[in-house]
């Protein structure tokens, strides 16, 4: 009896000290989570946060013109990290990185409705549409460049073209940094 009460401490014993180095290990391994989840909590933070997202006007048309004209997008809803200027219309990127954009343009009138994309001075984009009736059309476009600190984007109506917002907010301008470079 004695000498199997020795035997179950023994085992006992072990049992025990197999699960102080699995709680050791596990241990070992929660501090390493936490000191990742901390990093990465760290690196978050430090990551730029850009998104932006506008109306143009509430008072309806906008155009058409004898020049072409930049659109600044006065009803801003979202301005995250402030890199869209509604008195200019322009975005202008702070970091360098992957940038998402998207507009959408609305025409309440016979005729052209289209807006040109720019980067910097370059044109970089021309979405037009024909225009028959009195009734709204619309037109979305997206596009993903990759900008330099300091690079703007906007976007103009050309000369003869115009543009129809009102308070639905009809004509929207957005973008967001995808990730920096």
């Amino acid at each position: 009896m004695v000498v199997e009460l020795k035997v179950r401490v023994d085992l006992l014993q072990r049992e025990n000290s197999e699960l102080q180095t699995r709680l050791s290990s596990s241990e070992r391994e929660l501090l390493v989570s936490k000191s990742r989840i901390d990093q990465l909590e760290r690196q978050n933070a430090e990551r730029p946060k850009v998104a932006f997202y506008a109306a143009l006007t509430d008072a309806g048309y906008v155009g058409p013109q004898n020049t072409d004209i930049t659109l600044k997008y006065s009803k801003v809803f979202t301005n995250i990290g402030n890199a869209y200027n509604p008195a200019t219309g322009f975005f202008i990127a702070p970091v360098r990185g992957v940038y998402y954009f998207q507009f959408t343009v609305c025409g309440n009138h016979t005729g052209l409705v289209g807006v040109y994309v720019y980067k910097n001075n370059q044109r970089i984009m021309f979405n037009v549409e024909w225009k028959e009736d009195a009734h709204f059309k619309y037109f979305t476009n997206s596009v993903v460049l990759e900008l330099m600190a300091g690079d703007k984007v906007h976007l103009v109506l050309p000369s003869t073209f115009a543009v129809y917002d009102s308070v639905d907010n009809h004509s929207t301008f957005s973008g967001s940094l995808l990730f920096a470079l």
